[in-house]
């Protein structure tokens, strides 16, 4: 619940964005690791209701980019007309008069993470369907210069730290070092950056919101697709990762030569994330009702996934 101060800071947001309406409540949202995200919810001069979300860039984040509030609200401008799943951007200060600091308003959707799908097969399709429209997306008339553009080279190498899942960094490190840099195999895409089940928002079983789009970056579909095949092949098994690999690459007509590149690549970037406490990553899916996730499990899955991608290489 937000104090004194900050609720008169978010009545001052509101009188702003819709004159005469009143803030009849506010919440913490948890999740983003780039953000800091609040809840609105208004009445609106005519009786209505409606809910907004509230995000702050974080120091770290206003660090690497200075413009990143600025940027993700154009990104969210150009998803949506493309007709994208994804949150209507209202508004964006950066003039430092409400909050010192750039931030954004955006839509308030309802749905939440899905972790226990009740029809796996499906929920596995709308994934891949989804990915498919971003990955699809024509980008030829469309200014995306305010976007990182990924080179052809894992940017995982560049990086160090203490793991729990790098069973074998140095034998993933030297394959990678060795076919880098790749030669250019496929068109640059728009990229979510970090396309997960967790950045993804069900209502009723439906697909209806790709949230979080702060990591968005131009470059290879394979990365980004990557990403995605491992972190479902971690919850939900590598049978599943397959059934979702089918479904893109019957959508997406790409070169799929470099995919086990980019997945060895993933792989680094997932034990980076986890880092050493690889038991509070797993505890994350505790309130999703997925106790069948374990330390096992993950190591297993993280084991057959690299050796799939060493697999190919050979």
């Amino acid at each position: 619940m937000a104090t004194s101060s900050e609720n008169q800071t978010f009545e001052q947001l509101v009188q702003k964005l819709v004159p005469q309406s009143r803030v009849l409540r506010t919440w913490g949202l948890a999740g983003g690791s780039s953000a800091a995200m609040t809840a609105l919810e208004i009445e609106e001069p005519d009786g209505q209701t409606r809910r907004m979300i509230v995000r702050c860039p974080n120091d770290a984040t206003l660090k690497r980019n200075p413009g990143a509030a600025a940027d993700e609200f154009k990104l969210l401008q150009i998803t949506q007309s493309l007709e994208l799943a994804t949150p209507i951007p209202y508004h964006l200060d950066e003039s430092g008069g409400i909050f010192e600091t750039p931030y954004l308003v955006i839509e308030y959707i309802d749905g939440q993470p899905e972790f226990v799908p009740s029809n796996v097969a499906d929920y596995l399709l709308q994934l891949a369907v989804h990915l498919a429209k971003i990955h699809t997306v024509d980008c030829t008339d469309l200014d995306l210069s305010f976007l990182p553009r990924k080179a052809n080279r894992c940017p995982e190498l560049c990086r160090n730290g203490p793991a729990a899942l790098d069973e074998s960094p140095d034998d993933i490190r030297n394959t990678l070092e060795a076919m880098s840099p790749l030669p250019q195999r496929n068109p640059a895409a728009l990229l979510h950056g970090d396309f997960w089940p967790g950045n993804v928002l069900w209502r009723a079983d439906k697909l209806v919101a790709v949230i979080d789009w702060e990591d968005a970056i131009v470059g290879s579909p394979l990365t980004d697709f990557a990403i995605s095949r491992l972190d479902i092949g971690l919850i939900f098994g590598i049978d599943a990762m397959d059934c979702f690999t089918h479904h893109y690459k019957s959508m997406v007509s790409l070169d799929y030569t470099n995919l086990p590149y980019w997945d060895l690549c993933a792989a680094l970037r997932i034990a980076r994330l986890v880092g050493t406490d690889l038991a509070k990553w797993v505890g994350f899916f505790r309130p999703f009702g997925r106790q069948d996730i374990t330390e096992q499990t993950i190591r297993e899955n993280y084991r057959c996934f690299m050796a799939q991608a060493f697999e190919r290489l050979r």
